[in-house]
This record gives C-alpha cells, sequence and structure tokens, in this order.
C-alpha cells in the first residue's frame, strides 16, 4: 500500500496545464512487473490546445499502453500553442491541414517540401520534394501513382508524420432567422458571406448578420501574410480572387474578378478577362466607403507578384502556394487572343474569354481607370507558370491569391523589408491597426464583399463593400457583418441555440445530435478536405534523430478508437492527402510492430 500511494504522490507531480505536462497512471512503470524490459520507458512530450483535448487523451493512452511515458504540454490557445511548436517544446503535436484549394498538390507543398511555408518539423527530403513537383505537373490520371509514392515515404518508410483521421465538415444555423438556402457549405472554399440573407428580408439594412470563430488573435489581414484558422474566413471574403471553386470544388469564375478564364496549348499561359463592376472600399469613421478606386489589372499584377515572392512581405506565410508563377502581365494586344488557340484544340483563346459577355472583345485596356466592359473594352491579364501546371488555377483560388490595392499597400509598406523592424515599422493588414484603442489606426482596402472596420477580444465587425458588384445578384445582402470570437464549442453551442449567433461554423462531431433535436436549428454536413495528424519534431530530439521510435509511435496509434469518441462522425487517414486521392494506403495500428521499433531504438542507443 505505502509503495502504490508513494506511486499516485509522484504522480501528480506530473500534471500540468498550459505550458506544463500531464502523465496518466498508465505512465508509471509498475516496479514489480516481472517482464523483461527492452529499457525504461520513452519520455514523449505531446504538444495540444484545449480545443484538442479529446484527440489529447485518446492519444496519451494509447502511446502509454504502447510503452511510451507521455507528458501532455496541453496549452490554452492557438497563440501559446504556436509559441510552444516555434520553442520546440515537444516531440508530437497534434496538428490538422485543410486543403481549402480542392487539388492535392496543396495537400503536401507547404506542409512537406522543403522550406515550404508551413513545414513545421521542419521536413527536408529530396525524395519527397522530388515526388511534389512531378505530381504537380501530371494530370489526374497520372498521378495517382505519383501521390501513392510520396505518401508511403512521408507516413510509412520515414514516419515524419502519424495520420489520425479525416473531418466532416459542418455547421449550424437558425434557419428561422436565415433562409437556409442562402447558407452555403462547401467542401474546400470557406463561408460565402455575400450569399447569406435573411428570412426577413427589411432585416437587410438594420439587423447585422452574427457568425463566429474561435480564434480572436488574427495573424494579418494581409492575404499572404497568413494561412490559418484565424482569417482564412475573414480574408476570403475581404478579397476578390480571380476565380473561386463551387461547392464541390470545381473552378469556377462565379463570383469572382474574372468574367472567364482559359487555359492555351502546352499548359502553361493563362488568361483572364477582367469585371469592372468592383471598387476598393476603405474605412472611414469605422464605415465603409467606397473609395471610387477600381480593382484592376494593375493590382492583379502587383499581388501576383508580391504572393509569389517571398521577399515581399516580413513574415511571407504563402509564398510556396505561388512559387509555380513565372510571370504576370497585362495583355494589350487584341491579336495576342486570336492567334493564341485554346488547351485542347478548342479555338482561340479570345472565343473562350468571350463565352457569356454581353459585348464581344473589341479593345483592351492598358490602364483600369479606361475599361468599359458595355462598350466591349476589356483589361486582360495573362499569367505564365515556370512549367505545365493546370492546378495553378486552385491556388489562384485560394484566400493568398486576393487582390490587393497596389497604392494602397504600396503607401503603407514604405519600409526595407530587410531591415523590417517589428518594433516600429507597421505593414499592411497588421491586427493592431484594426483594433480598438491607441493603435487603431484602419488602413484597409478591401476588393471583397466585406471589409472589416474594427475589432477587439470579443467580436470583429464588417460592412459590406459598397463598391461590389453593385446591383447583381453577387452584391452582400446584409450590410453589417458580425463575427463573435467564442473558444469553447459549448459555449458556440449555446449562443446558436439562444440566438446569440445565426451560424456555428465547425460544429464538432459530438455535438450534432444536440443540433439536429433543436426545432430552430439545421444541420449541414458533407465530407471535409480537413486531416488530423501528429507531427514528429525533426530537430533536436530523440525522434528526430531515430526513424524507428518515430515507427514506434506510428503503429502505436489506433485510428478506430479516435473515430468512436466522435461517434463514427470522423473517417480514416493516411495523410493529408487522403480526401483527393484515394492511393489504397492504411495506417493499422499494430502492438508486434511497436515492440519491434522500440527494441530496434533501444539497441541503437547503447
Amino acid at each position: 500500500m505505502k509503495k502504490r500511494g508513494l506511486s499516485a504522490l509522484l504522480l501528480s507531480t506530473l500534471l500540468v496545464v498550459g505550458g506544463c505536462e500531464v502523465a496518466s497512471k498508465k505512465d508509471v512503470v509498475k516496479e514489480e512487473s516481472k517482464e523483461p524490459s527492452i529499457q525504461k520507458p520513452v519520455e514523449i512530450v505531446l504538444l495540444t490546445q484545449s480545443r484538442d483535448e479529446t484527440d489529447a487523451n485518446v492519444i496519451r493512452d494509447q502511446l502509454s499502453k504502447a510503452g511510451f511515458q507521455v507528458k501532455l504540454n496541453l496549452q490554452p490557445d492557438f497563440g501559446s500553442y504556436t509559441a510552444q511548436e516555434k520553442a520546440g517544446n515537444f516531440d508530437v503535436a497534434i496538428s490538422s491541414w485543410t486543403t481549402v484549394t480542392g487539388n492535392p498538390d496543396y495537400a503536401v507543398r507547404s506542409l512537406f517540401k522543403t522550406g515550404g511555408d508551413y513545414n513545421k518539423g521542419p521536413i527536408s527530403d529530396p525524395e519527397i520534394d522530388q515526388l511534389i513537383d512531378t505530381a504537380a505537373s501530371q494530370t489526374p490520371d497520372e498521378y495517382k501513382a505519383t501521390y501513392e509514392k510520396l505518401e508511403q515515404r512521408l507516413v510509412f518508410d520515414k514516419a515524419y508524420i502519424a495520420p489520425l483521421y479525416v473531418s466532416l465538415k459542418s455547421q449550424g444555423l437558425n434557419h428561422t432567422v436565415l433562409k437556409e438556402s442562402s447558407v452555403r457549405l462547401s467542401k474546400s472554399r470557406s463561408m460565402v458571406w455575400e450569399a447569406i440573407d435573411f428570412v426577413d428580408e427589411s432585416k437587410r439594412g438594420k439587423d447585422p448578420l452574427i457568425l463566429q470563430q474561435a480564434i480572436s488573435s488574427l495573424t494579418s489581414l494581409d492575404p499572404i501574410k497568413g494561412n490559418d484558422g484565424s482569417i482564412n474566413m475573414l480574408n476570403t471574403n475581404m478579397y476578390v480572387r480571380l476565380v473561386n471553386l463551387t461547392d464541390d470544388d470545381k473552378i469556377t469564375a462565379e463570383g469572382a474578378l474574372s468574367h472567364n478564364y482559359a487555359i492555351a496549348e502546352g499548359n502553361s499561359d493563362y488568361y483572364f478577362l477582367l469585371r469592372d463592376d468592383i471598387t476598393f472600399a476603405k474605412i472611414k469613421d469605422k464605415l465603409a466607403v467606397d473609395s471610387q478606386e477600381r480593382v484592376g489589372a494593375e493590382d492583379v499584377v502587383f499581388s501576383l507578384n508580391r504572393a509569389k515572392n517571398k521577399d515581399a512581405v516580413p513574415d511571407h506565410r504563402t509564398y510556396s502556394l505561388h512559387e509555380h508563377i513565372q510571370n504576370v502581365e497585362i495583355v494589350t494586344d487584341l491579336n495576342a487572343l486570336t492567334s493564341a488557340k485554346q488547351s485542347g484544340g478548342g479555338g482561340t483563346i479570345k472565343e473562350a474569354l468571350e463565352k457569356g459577355v454581353k459585348a464581344p472583345i473589341s479593345e483592351l485596356a492598358s490602364e483600369k481607370a479606361n475599361a468599359d466592359n458595355q462598350a466591349g473594352k476589356y483589361q486582360v491579364v495573362k499569367l505564365t507558370t515556370t512549367k505545365p501546371f493546370p492546378q495553378v488555377l486552385n491556388y489562384l483560388a485560394h484566400q493568398s491569391a486576393g487582390i490587393v490595392s497596389k497604392k494602397q499597400v504600396e503607401s503603407i509598406n514604405t519600409f526595407d523589408v530587410a531591415k523590417y523592424d517589428v518594433n516600429k515599422d507597421i505593414t499592411y493588414g497588421d491586427q493592431a491597426t484594426v483594433t480598438e484603442g491607441a493603435t487603431y489606426n484602419n488602413a484597409l482596402a478591401a476588393s471583397g464583399p466585406y471589409i472589416l472596420s474594427y475589432k477587439n477580444d470579443y467580436e470583429a465587425v464588417f460592412y459590406k463593400n459598397p463598391g461590389y458588384r453593385k446591383g447583381t445578384e453577387f452584391e452582400p445582402k446584409i450590410s453589417k457583418l458580425v463575427v463573435r470570437f467564442i473558444k469553447d464549442a459549448d459555449s458556440a453551442l449555446a449562443a446558436l441555440r439562444s440566438g446569440e449567433i445565426h451560424v456555428y461554423y465547425g460544429i464538432p462531431e459530438t455535438k450534432f445530435d444536440l443540433v439536429k433535436n433543436d426545432s430552430k436549428l439545421k444541420l449541414q454536413t458533407l465530407e471535409s478536405n480537413g486531416v488530423a495528424y501528429l507531427l514528429f519534431n525533426l530537430e533536436n530530439r530523440e525522434v528526430s534523430k531515430s526513424e524507428d521510435l518515430r515507427k514506434a509511435v506510428l503503429y502505436a496509434i489506433n485510428q478506430e478508437e479516435l473515430i468512436k469518441t466522435y461517434n463514427d462522425n470522423k473517417f480514416k487517414a493516411s495523410s493529408t492527402l487522403t480526401p483527393l486521392v484515394k492511393t489504397g494506403l492504411e495506417l493499422k495500428s499494430d502492438s508486434n510492430k511497436v515492440k519491434e521499433y522500440l527494441k530496434k531504438y533501444a539497441e541503437s542507443s547503447k
């Protein structure tokens, strides 16, 4: 009894929350065990944040049963989690990725290619780099075999990650307040704000549409400086793009800056016929005003050139998504459109661009102020890729390809990027400039349907862009939009049920039944491109040195147990590619392999 009491006392000292560590009873090795021990239990530090505590508890138990001594580095929010990640205070971290562009290259390039913006391992593997680039140049029929090789090396040969599950995408809405048909749920694209409407249309100009998100600290309102859950939905609705994704991940010009797009022979040249009915919104006295500055080809060229340039801004976080862009230019010679042929032999580029427009192309304007679509005078942008790369269109639908105002951004970012000083230099889109208080100085210029006016710790307030597609079906229906910051899932659901918010985007699978059973609410779901996985720390840790140790962790993971925790509302994953490419590979937990790899690790550590 004394021995057990002492063990419990020692166990209690291991429990720490938010920067500390947690161990369960299963972490404690019984001294009286008669089984021969390979070595003392291997300590594994598992980094997570409070929203993923369910996953952390299941994974901790699985690893403990496999013979690891697991300690949790449990952080209260995304910001503190990121700080711990950057500091390297973990062996494995619960991470996730949603392929919001609908193409498989996005599911791997930033995450796993050497130097990728979100390569947090970091992984540096020439074979993986080559496979990513090879697959990017292939058609869907060709790239399946290449992505299978990539997944094999990434997960099963090298154990750089350990896949957990594929999630459902979900949202709950109050259908007594909002028209259910106006609230879209897209497989990859974020929520389409401009389409949402009240049941009582008389409320459009009086009442705000109230949404929610968990993260209140916004990475940046400059679309190229962030690619995470804090700003993806916000920037997607603040900046228009050349093309969009449909709800089922097809490329479309609907709701975009382009009337049409066309691919030339060779799949390296892409043409876009621009609209002339969008102007930038600005904020004056915390309200949206029309700047009268048209969104045009000059802004497109500027935006995409800075998107591909790693040195365009300090802390550029999306450059690898656009590294395949070689050149972006304004087309001024009409003969260039008639001489260039469409890919697949379907006629000229001019013919493709003119489909469905009211006036055929009679003249090309070099300056945006001179465009007049009704008179047949258009602007055309030509984008050339470094090599044939049809997936470029998916990247142009991503929020990081949002079109910013050349004039406005250049007026703010006047510093030398190489000498950037975080303490004195203000960058375009800095959240401090839109936060209420002494730092507030909103200099945003939004090309999309809404513009952020101000934020605080409680909410962010947006207003419709008065110069966005006015008089068309794409003009935003509701004048004011509020995004409430509600970190806790139970609190967010309570807010939806009480009418405090109108849409809850990303309802946890464990809460589905509560929404279904509420007569005021409607649950919308579809299988997403979101995959959760364990990311190994590949710098200065035991797991970075030992492939065997990583594989022991890999085969200790039982996905079926995790999925049951969510009432079977998640699905098995092999990698971040799983929702997009069915490779046929599958991770199966295997206690014998765990023992085998732990033994190899122990022998190599002697």
